[in-house]
């Protein structure tokens, strides 16, 4: 089974999941359903977060099994503490998107309100 895509590949957006089923019964459930924080992040950076847990979060250990030095290792991790740090002003730029959208009058108030809350 392919990886799950987090970006849009026509414009990098973000996307959401619109449909979740059950292998066993087949039920289905549709919705919008925002990814996951965790989720939203590179594919590289969901593994190395996987290795940081598996290690116990010693980082010299993931250094090891890595083959990078602790240095290495710890600026990886900050950047990515400062990527995750970032994501609420993300959602300031999708608020913003969302309320431009409504002022040239391609999204209805509505459906506005809807997408506010669901990034609350």
């Amino acid at each position: 089974m392919p990886n799950l895509p987090n970006k849009c590949p026509g414009c990098a957006g973000p996307l959401e999941v619109t449909r979740l089923a059950c292998h066993d019964c087949a039920m289905q459930i549709e919705g919008r359903f925002a990814l996951p924080e965790l989720l939203r992040l590179e594919r590289e950076d969901q593994e190395f977060i996987l290795a940081f847990v598996r290690a116990s979060g010693s980082l010299k250990q993931m250094g090891e099994q890595l083959g990078l030095s602790y240095p290495t290792v710890r600026n990886r991790l900050d950047e990515l503490i400062a990527r995750l740090d970032a994501a609420p002003v993300e959602s300031g730029v999708a608020r913003r998107q969302v309320l431009d959208a409504v002022a040239r009058g391609k999204l209805s108030v509505k459906e506005a309100a809807k997408r506010l809350e669901e990034l609350s």
